[in-house]
């Protein structure tokens, strides 16, 4: 009988130990062949397939005790495909709690307000970790791939840094961009004032377009606006260089001459009433919001100061004198 007992107590005091040494292990940090790996689980990867990956992608651990604690600690089906950054520090525990929660490594790209269309698909090719679905893609078929027939991407992808996990397609990133550019133009439009000379929200989203465009100093950007809603009311032709430069496209070399305000094309503010038919950037919040709610002015004119401001005339002779001034240095 006191044998057994000793038997028993021996069994405990082993068990006892194993639980201590398991729980150890569990808490050390792994030992990494880098301070940063990266490790990439397929859909469909088993537990098994999932340890081996880990010990492939340089963790130095032995992928059968990884899989049996995975197995042990009943989240082994919980582990979910992704790509996953590890760190130096990182624990078996804290491992296994990353995978099945998901907690994949993101990457992030900027849109800059103020970005044309073609400046955003060169900034998406340059994403390497991005998978380039829309590579070859005319901006027609991405548009019609977005959901959008007929219409043009100018000006419909909101500015924002958007993250995305290795592997991400861009068009989900575009995805997402212009959702988000439909909400806030929704919510622009639904506050717009009440004696707009806008007649829908993708005219405002043209003038914000315009205004992002024009404004060197975010204290004149309403006012801005309120000089073109105001051309606008008279039936004034806008006369913004920037529509003109969007006009010439990817030659325009940085000077603007005269024979490009005179040339026409559909951007063409100088040679067209009105606004332009599409927008010639992505706008950010404040273009949206000085578009639907600009500036109460009687000015019809700016001239940019050559310090980032503007300033505004009511008056073609007071403009002309603004101009002699600021930009003649007369």
């Amino acid at each position: 009988m006191r044998a057994l007992i000793r038997a028993l107590i021996l069994l405990l005091l082993l068990a006892a130990l194993a639980a201590g040494g398991a729980w150890w292990w569990l808490n050390q940090p792994l030992g990494l062949t880098a301070p940063n790996l990266e490790l990439e689980i397929e859909p469909g990867t088993t537990p098994r397939g999932v340890a081996q990956n880990v010990v492939k992608a340089g963790v130095q651990t032995d992928a059968r005790l990884l899989y049996a604690w995975f197995r042990l600690s009943g989240k082994d089906r919980a582990i979910k495909a992704g790509n996953y950054e590890l760190s130096t520090g990182l624990t078996p525990y804290e491992l296994l709690q990353k995978l099945a929660r998901g907690e994949e490594s993101l990457r992030a790209l900027t849109i800059v307000e103020g970005w044309n269309w073609r400046q955003v698909r060169a900034a998406l090719a340059r994403e390497e970790f991005l998978k380039q679905d829309s590579t070859g893609l005319s901006d027609e078929a991405v548009m019609t791939a977005l959901g959008r027939v007929g219409v043009m991407p100018e000006g419909r992808f909101f500015p924002d840094t958007y993250t995305y996990a290795k592997g991400s397609s861009d068009m989900a990133v575009l995805r997402r961009a212009m959702h988000s550019m439909d909400r806030r133009l929704a919510d622009a439009w639904a506050m717009r004032a009440a004696n707009t000379p806008l007649k829908s929200a993708d005219e405002a989203l043209t003038l914000a377009s315009i205004v992002e465009k024009e404004t060197g100093r975010a204290a004149d950007r309403a006012q801005i606006a309120g000089v073109f809603a105001n051309r606008l009311r008279i039936g004034m032709r806008l006369q913004t260089d920037p529509t003109v430069i969007y006009g010439v496209g990817a030659s325009f070399d940085g000077n603007l001459r005269k024979r490009d305000l005179q040339t026409d094309t559909p951007w063409n503010t100088y040679t067209r009433a009105g606004l332009p038919i599409t927008p010639i950037a992505m706008p950010g919040k404040a273009a949206l919001m000085a578009a639907v709610q600009p500036d109460q002015t009687k000015a019809l004119y700016f001239v940019a100061k050559g310090d980032g401001t503007s300033h505004f005339s009511a008056s073609l002779d007071e403009h002309n004198r603004a101009v002699n001034r600021y930009q003649r240095g007369q």
